[in-house]
């Protein structure tokens, strides 16, 4: 039985179903001088994310896999916009990689004024990382989770900033919310879209607590659905999967320059800038699953994450 059976609404399925052919609201203001942490930013959304910040004058600090791309992106990006650039190097299949990358952002000698949460993948086949976790959980989530509780004294002191999730409409998939006690899906059926939607929920979970902690600080955290657009996402998986990609999932794909602007628009933009713990479809707030409101099963997945991701609290 679905624990969550009575508070599903038709009303909030309709909404996304509507919102799902809506453009973003678009931000006029610059971003000159601030600086903006983006992870996977030399592929698909990242990468016009990255784009459209150093066109607006923002300086970039990019958490990328690759050093080749990563550098010849930053060179890029200096040229055409005379904008600063640099990067970190951290693969998120292992916990070690998280852990220097996010320290290093705790350490910068400057604030941190957007941290956008965009480097994610999607994996057909249940496979783990070297730390024993199952690999879309450990690099679509807990990676985020790392990242954010070890800078978060930084951004409580800054007394600013803004972090998003680029999430997605997919959390929906974990209709029955987490298993909690299965993550490494030992005794369900796993399948790719319920570990990405898994994965999605528990960023959104994760984001009822960090909004709690960033309550009257200036700091806020919000989570956006992109909509369907190309990308090179699943391309490690088999060829059945990139065909129906290719053929059926690619053919209705919306420009990427609309989650671009969402993504600008909800890290910039006053009109939001007092709004957290929010979810938005491009830049509609939208209602969210309800497992993704389940304070318990937050408070519970932030004890399981700590423990998986050897942090402690202070």
């Amino acid at each position: 039985m679905n624990p969550y059976r009575k508070e599903y609404r038709w009303a909030d399925l309709f909404a996304m179903v509507r919102n799902l052919s809506k453009d973003a609201e678009i931000c006029p203001d610059d971003f000159r001088g601030r600086t903006v942490v983006i992870t996977g930013a030399t592929s698909g959304i990242g990468l016009a994310a990255a784009r459209k910040f150093a066109s607006q004058g923002a300086n970039l600090v990019l958490v990328n896999r690759n050093e080749k791309k990563s550098v010849e992106l930053c060179e890029s990006l200096r040229t055409e916009y005379h904008t600063a650039c640099e990067y970190l190097l951290a693969d998120f299949s292992r916990l070690s990689d998280i852990h220097v990358a996010a320290q290093r952002l705790s350490n910068l000698e400057r604030n941190i004024d957007v941290l956008i949460h965009n480097a994610g993948v999607y994996i057909t086949q249940k496979t783990f990382t070297q730390d024993g976790i199952e690999s879309v959980f450990q690099t679509n989530y807990l990676s985020t989770f790392i990242i954010n509780h070890t800078i978060r004294e930084k951004l409580k002191k800054q007394n600013s900033g803004r972090i998003l999730y680029v999430n997605s409409e997919a959390h929906r998939f974990a209709w029955l919310g987490l298993y909690l006690d299965d993550l490494r899906w030992d005794e369900h059926r796993y399948s790719g879209l319920m570990s990405y939607g898994s994965a999605k929920m528990a960023q959104l979970l994760s984001m009822l607590k960090y909004a709690e902690y960033f309550q009257d600080t200036g700091v806020t955290i919000n989570a956006m659905h992109p909509g369907n657009v190309r990308t090179n996402s699943g391309q490690n998986n088999s060829q059945a999967y990139k065909f129906f990609k290719r053929i059926l999932v690619d053919q209705t794909a919306r420009p990427i320059d609309l989650p671009t602007e969402a993504i600008y628009y909800l890290c910039v933009s006053k009109n939001v800038a007092a709004m957290s713990g929010k979810f938005f479809n491009l830049t509609t707030e939208e209602t969210p699953a309800p497992p993704a409101l389940d304070k318990a099963a937050a408070e519970r997945l932030w004890n399981i994450s700590l423990k998986m991701s050897g942090l402690h609290e202070n």
